[in-house]
């Protein structure tokens, strides 16, 4: 399994997104990810997705659980340790794709 700082190097940069804001169904927040210290790789995983899928599917969960790399069976064994994560399994049971909004820095 390839670790997750290797998968980041992979990915487009992100540095220039300020925040990603997931919704549901309904128009009600799902969630905020800031680009700050800690949330970054996070950033740009969902960032990577928002590229290619455009909402958070089931396609693209599953490929974000993938990209997580090892931090998804850390999430698996210990629900909260990783809400981005969460948020990409929940969605495997829910089946509730997700619309999102990426905010990015003026340029």
């Amino acid at each position: 399994m390839q670790k997750f700082s290797d998968v980041l190097q992979t990915l487009d940069d992100a540095s220039h997104v300020q925040r990603i804001e997931l919704f549901n169904g309904d128009g009600s927040s799902a969630g905020v990810i800031e680009n700050k210290p800690g949330s970054h790789g996070s950033v740009k995983v969902y960032y990577h997705l928002f590229r290619m899928y455009g909402e958070i599917s089931l396609d693209a969960a599953v490929e974000g659980l993938s990209l997580f790399a090892e931090h998804t069976g850390d999430a698996e064994n210990c629900p909260g340790k990783h809400p981005n994560v969460d948020r990409l399994l929940d969605l495997l049971e829910d089946e509730q794709a997700l619309s999102m909004k990426v905010t990015e820095t003026a340029v």
